[in-house]
């Protein structure tokens, strides 16, 4: 199966960060929409499929249904196509880096996709959510389906809202968006599908697993949560989750792999003379310079 090595990896998402930070206006809020929708629709299904099971048998094993489900949202983005800020978060800086983005153009990528994704977040949330009866509320009869996704809903929310701190919603942010851009970052390794999916998995069954932060899955939960009725979830503490989330998760992809994979295969070379990619281990040569999925 032809993948690209590293460094290969590494001028493919440079040429990814430069068609993100130079996309029209409409492309980017169009795709940033999608990309809210799609993450929405995974943290959905990832309640759904999670509600019902008690800790006290199940154990370690929701979390792990949860991350193994929850890892559609960034195949959808990945594979199907859009625009989501943590993806953004590594390979925009890559290409700042390597001063073939300003800092002015990536800035206003990063606002551009925050607000799309937050939009289409807040869409499922609001109307395939809460609005469908999928999500119940704290009124929903005793042993339903309703009852049960509430009662996840619940618990997910409290968790991220009010019982981490905010040190620890910073801390986890940074360990998430780490896993999340080493997920985007393998993918671009593959050259087929089920290569992209398998790469996009583990880690983002890891970072649901291990309780990590995704500002833009919080755009789903905690307004979700809100909506329905779940106690102390006011826009006071989601957007307090928001803001350490989306830090952490900066830190998390601009620092730990962004920077960091740059700093390992690309410092040193210009704008202009970033290395060409070399042929993998089956023979499949990288090219230079070619757009990169979008994601």
């Amino acid at each position: 199966m032809p993948y690209k090595t590293p460094d290969q990896i590494a001028v493919t998402a440079v040429a990814a960060g430069v068609k993100k930070a130079n996309l029209p206006v409409a492309n980017a809020l169009v795709g940033g929409f999608l990309a809210g929708a799609y993450i929405a629709f995974a943290g959905l299904l990832a309640v759904d499929v999670t509600a019902g099971l008690r800790p006290e048998l199940w154990g370690g094993l929701i979390t792990l249904f949860n991350g193994a489900v929850f890892s559609m949202g960034l195949v959808l983005v990945i594979i199907a196509g859009a625009e989501l800020l943590t993806g953004n978060m590594a390979l925009v800086p890559m290409a700042a880096l390597q001063r073939k983005v300003t800092l002015g153009r990536m800035s206003a990528n990063f606002a551009l996709v925050l607000v799309a994704n937050l939009l289409g977040s807040l869409f499922v949330a609001y109307v395939l959510a809460v609005h469908t009866g999928i999500i119940g509320t704290p009124d929903s009869e005793a042993g339903s389906a309703a009852a049960a996704t509430f009662a996840r809903l619940d618990t997910i929310a409290t968790g991220k809202a009010i019982t981490e701190t905010h040190l620890e919603i910073f801390l986890r942010a940074i360990g998430c968006n780490w896993l999340v851009c080493l997920a985007v970052w393998m993918a671009m390794a593959a050259e087929e599908v089920a290569g992209k999916i398998l790469a996009i998995f583990f880690p983002i069954t890891a970072f649901v697993a291990l309780g990590f932060d995704h500002v833009v899955a919080n755009m789903f939960f905690l307004p979700a949560a809100h909506w329905a009725g779940v106690e102390g979830i006011t826009w006071g503490r989601i957007l307090e989750n928001w803001l350490y989330a989306g830090v952490g998760n900066l830190i998390g992809g601009g620092v730990f792999v962004g920077g960091a994979y740059w700093f390992s295969y690309l410092r040193g070379s210009g704008p202009a003379d970033a290395p060409t990619a070399t042929s993998d281990a089956s023979g499949t040569a990288g090219a230079r310079g070619t757009g990169g999925p979008v994601h």
